[in-house]
């Protein structure tokens, strides 16, 4: 495990960790590393969840789809982020959604039993993972939350312009970590409405793209979408 630590030590799990606790914290849960190729599912729908997810390489999304077949991606997985955590802790017989690669991926595997074993209470590294993983469901439920507000706004150039500025850097810049069939599924429109709709924003003197980069150009004008 030594080798992957200086990729995942930055994770929110490991907050307040030495390396030397991070290894034996991993050693002593029996946690893998496993590989999965473009496109394989990381966990199924049908699948009892058991374990806690971190891509150390690659890419991946979290999605489910409809009773007609669309995807939509509920979170895109980046590099050190963790995924399926939340369903440690629930007592559901299986996933409400799958994990997909987009590109070959390296994810790191911690069983769900190391957060309920007894015998590590008095493991200093089992306690903090412990306390970590409290303050991160606080902060998920918190993303999830923003989610819905961003999908309660009423029309898709809102849900643009909010999603924009929540993620913009002090340049005035957005790097989108996903594709735009991915964009779209996030916003839950079809790809082309998206496309239409970030063409117009241009247009209007709102925004510029270039691929996956996306400049805004009137900073007020876009907040007046949102308030």
């Amino acid at each position: 495990m030594k080798h992957i630590i200086s990729k995942i030590k930055d994770n929110a799990l490991f907050y307040q960790m030495d390396d030397a606790e991070i290894e034996h914290s991993l050693s002593c849960c029996q946690a893998e590393i496993k590989s999965y190729d473009k496109n394989q599912k990381i966990f199924s729908q049908e699948d009892p969840p058991k374990s806690l997810y971190i891509l150390i390489s690659g890419s991946i999304v979290v999605c489910r789809d409809s009773l007609n077949g669309k995807r939509y991606i509920v979170t895109n997985i980046r590099e050190k982020e963790m995924f399926g955590e939340v369903y440690v802790f629930l007592e559901e017989e299986d996933y409400p959604y799958y994990a997909l690669a987009t590109l070959d991926s390296k994810v790191l595997e911690i069983p769900k039993t190391f957060f309920f074993n007894e015998r590590q209470r008095n493991c200093n590294g089992h306690n903090l993972m412990i306390r970590n993983m409290l303050k991160i469901l606080a902060e998920k439920a918190f993303f999830l939350n923003n989610k819905v507000q961003l999908l309660s706004h009423g029309s898709l150039r809102q849900k643009i312009a909010k999603f924009l500025l929540e993620d913009i850097d002090e340049s005035m810049y957005v790097k989108l970590n996903m594709n735009r069939e991915e964009f779209a599924d996030y916003l839950s429109v079809a790809r082309p409405s998206l496309s239409r709709e970030l063409n117009n924003m241009q247009k209007d003197g709102l925004i510029e793209v270039d691929r996956d980069i996306i400049r805004v150009l009137n900073y007020s004008n876009l907040l007046d979408f949102v308030e």
